[in-house]
């Protein structure tokens, strides 16, 4: 999303437009042992930009704000979060999420929850500000690994903000990624076919 948007009325929304989704249930004792780190996405595989390179950031631990609009923390487990940023020198931005779960049953339920908070995140941006215009788009399933979902929405403000952004989830085994890239313009300025290539190689690096 632009700064513009952060700075403006989808900032309120991160606390505002988050309550829906599923309560998961939380990990068992006795689950099964945490596994190795999954890889993360690097700046050469984001969707190419036209005019500028993409810069990763370092793997951090914890939950990426860049994700607060649409998927939260909020009805999930307590689980250790790590997460990837990356920019380029305009307005185009990106970053990755992954969490091991402790089954792949309980996996599978997360990665449900965070397709079902993006699908229906356009409905809460418009209930939680009548400012802003927001519609999403499914772009279909991906077959890799346990599979993975790409969706796009795009976001207008009554003051011309005009922003559009494209997140998938996916899941290979115990762990799920989501991934966000972002930039101002409209759906026709969004790279689908890149990004699912992009999504492909996030799962397919997981382990």
């Amino acid at each position: 999303m632009s700064k513009r948007i952060r700075a403006g009325a989808l900032t309120a929304l991160v606390t505002a437009a988050l309550a829906a989704g599923t309560v998961l249930t939380a990990p068992v004792a006795g689950a099964a042992p945490k596994a190795a780190a999954p890889t993360f996405l690097s700046a050469s595989q984001l969707p190419p930009h036209p005019t500028s390179s993409w810069t990763a950031g370092p793997v951090t631990e914890g939950f990426p704000e860049a994700l607060g609009v649409c998927v939260s923390t909020e009805g999930v487990p307590s689980y250790d979060y790590r997460h990837r940023e990356f920019r380029t020198d305009l307005d185009t931005s990106a970053v990755q999420l992954t969490v091991v779960a402790d089954t792949a049953a309980l996996a599978k339920a997360l990665a449900k929850h965070y397709d079902d908070l993006i699908r229906t995140c356009a409905d809460r941006i418009e209930k939680a500000d009548p400012d802003v215009a927001a519609e999403s788009r499914d772009y279909g399933t991906l077959p890799v690994e346990e599979g993975a979902r790409v969706r796009g929405l795009h976001t207008e403000t009554s003051w011309g903000a005009n922003d559009v952004s494209l997140m998938s989830v996916g899941r290979d085994g115990r762990t799920v990624t989501v991934v966000q890239w972002g930039q101002m313009g409209d759906f026709d300025d969004a790279p689908v076919a890149a990004f699912k290539k992009t999504t492909t190689t996030a799962v397919n690096k997981l382990y």
